[in-house]
């Protein structure tokens, strides 16, 4: 009978293995793996998701982190701001993101609203969006000053990524869309990611803010640290989906577009109607006889 045994695996073989992105496990992203990312200094990507379909792409092309952002509001449903929409709005996107997806961590906004005003309330929302959205977290904006509610949650067992720099919900406040930071404000910034931690939040989203500071804060918490329009010192990055496909028609200085969807999609819609108004489609090969 043999002795011999199989040889460990190379440390580089299981990191592999684990990657967030191009990793070979299939189970669902814990917020743990994305602790374990920020150890091995690997960076990911996160994307948001809104729908079954597109979530399901995502997921297949291996994001292993989904924002069913505040987004919505405009980009689902055509506000201006993010300010509108509501629980009631993101708890059927999230869902529907959810039972899309095997592999990706699922993360839900809390919205303008729904999270302010106490603990109690931020708790509310974030059971909806867990029991009746699928979400596996919540994101909320803001440092020490919804400390309380980060407390609050993760003391409840529920996951919360963090959110600083431009947070769009108090877009009113800080007089538009507007890097933010800048000189004396870094200390601020700097000073609320570290509450956040102490909080017990798991990541922390940092928008819009310069890049120096971006990779002064992830040097200085222990949490990962997600940018967007935050340079390049960042663990990890996330875009807007319609923004990232070509799809958004507009958007800012910081996102690079990957696709020109709104150009594939409006040829193949005038290709369709074309075909329609001159009696090509249907044709046999798509007609029941």
């Amino acid at each position: 009978m043999s002795t011999t045994t199989s040889a460990p695996r190379s440390a580089a073989a299981q990191a592999g293995s684990l990657a967030l992105y191009g990793g070979t496990s299939t189970r669902r992203v814990t917020v743990r793996d994305i602790a374990l990312a920020k150890e091995r200094g690997e960076r990911w990507p996160m994307l948001t998701a809104y729908d079954a379909l597109t979530a399901r792409v995502f997921d297949e092309a291996g994001i292993p982190v989904l924002l069913v952002g505040d987004s919505a509001a405009m980009v689902v449903y055509g506000h201006d701001s993010t300010i509108p929409v509501t629980v009631d709005d993101l708890v059927p996107l999230t869902a529907a993101v959810a039972r899309a997806t095997r592999r990706a961590l699922v993360v839900a906004d809390l919205p303008f609203g729904s999270y302010q005003a106490s603990p109690a309330q931020a708790l509310d929302s974030a059971a909806r969006l867990m029991k009746e959205g699928g979400a596996q977290a919540v994101k909320l904006e803001g440092g020490t000053r919804v400390a309380a509610q980060v407390e609050a949650l993760v003391a409840a067992g529920i996951p919360v990524m963090g959110h600083l720099g431009l947070t769009p919900q108090s877009v009113h406040t800080l007089g538009g869309y507007r890097v933010q930071g800048r000189g004396e404000a870094a200390a601020a910034l700097l000073a609320d990611a570290k509450e956040l931690e102490r909080a017990g939040a798991f990541s922390l989203v940092l928008e819009c803010v310069p890049a120096e500071l971006a990779s002064r804060v992830t040097a200085e918490v222990g949490i990962p640290t997600i940018g967007i329009g935050a340079g390049s010192g960042t663990d990890a990055q996330v875009l807007v989906w319609q923004d990232m496909a070509g799809l958004s028609p507009r958007v800012a200085k910081f996102v690079k577009t990957y696709a020109d969807l709104a150009g594939t999609l409006t040829e193949a819609a005038r290709s369709y109607a074309e075909e329609v108004v001159s009696g090509a489609f249907p044709d046999p090969e798509h007609s029941y006889s």
